[in-house]
């Protein structure tokens, strides 16, 4: 019975002592487990916020992203809206090219015509002086071998040659409007003369010698200068102050000769 008692006391404590060791073991599991836990939360929470920088990173590179193709389709709209008015601006340009083109054919064959008809009106220019009254004789017959030598040279266009034909015309058809007077020698009843002469518009062109002896006119139906009356020495004399600019703008007598009646 002892014997029995002692080995239920022994059992007993065997018993006490594998309960203590188990609930030892048991709060180290738990303490261990929740460590654990915590440690792994940690982690978790840890990767969570580096997932969310990556996250806001990715956004904000989506977001720069999104604003650059934004941009990028603003330019490549403006670049069809510009290639657009290219498009026109090339379209007129070959237009005018293709006009350009025409006229320069049709200026080569003006060029070839307008040549001779330059030519006939130099030749109708020098005829014209030819029967003209004699005044500037030098001065005009010069700047009628000076066209004729023009247009010779191949360096001076055709526009610029005809511009010069065409100034000569100007000028021959100022001196119908004006007045002046210039020194020559011309024959008088067979004897060259140094006079003043004084040229009023193409009415009439008369001289005076420069003593103021002997005036006259040039009569243009015998085509020869010839003395006139002493009536007009005076007023020629002033006609020639005032061509001058010797003397203000006033009236003046001058002889005129009718032109024959023709047969």
């Amino acid at each position: 019975m002892k014997n029995h008692m002692q080995r239920l006391s022994t059992l007993r404590r065997v018993a006490a002592l594998t309960g203590f060791m188990f609930v030892v073991a048991s709060t180290s599991v738990s303490a261990t487990t929740l460590s654990d836990i915590f440690q792994v939360a940690e982690q978790i929470n840890q990767s969570a916020l580096r997932s969310q920088s990556k996250i806001d990173a990715l956004t904000e590179e989506t977001r720069k992203l999104l604003n650059e193709y934004k941009t990028v389709l603003k330019e490549i709209e403006g670049l069809r809206v510009y290639n657009r008015q290219l498009e026109k601006q090339i379209s007129n340009q070959e237009s005018e090219m293709a006009q350009l083109a025409k006229s320069i054919d049709e200026v080569t064959v003006i060029e070839r015509q307008i040549t001779p008809l330059m030519l006939r009106m130099i030749d109708g220019l020098e005829q014209f002086v030819d029967l003209d009254m004699p005044f500037l004789l030098d001065e005009r017959h010069d700047r009628i071998e000076r066209l004729r030598e023009m247009m010779d040279r191949a360096d001076v266009a055709v526009s610029e040659k005809f511009s010069q034909v065409f100034r000569a015309y100007q000028i021959e058809n100022e001196y119908g409007r004006t007045m002046e007077t210039y020194g020559d020698t011309i024959s008088i009843g067979g004897t060259e003369r140094k006079v003043d002469i004084l040229k009023v518009g193409r009415v009439a062109l008369v001289y005076q010698t420069p003593d103021g002896e002997e005036t006259g006119m040039y009569n243009l139906n015998t085509n020869a200068f010839e003395p006139v009356g002493n009536e007009y020495q005076a007023s020629i004399r002033q006609g020639i102050r005032m061509a001058r600019q010797q003397a203000t703008q006033d009236m003046f007598s001058i002889p005129v000769h009718g032109a024959e009646a023709a047969q």
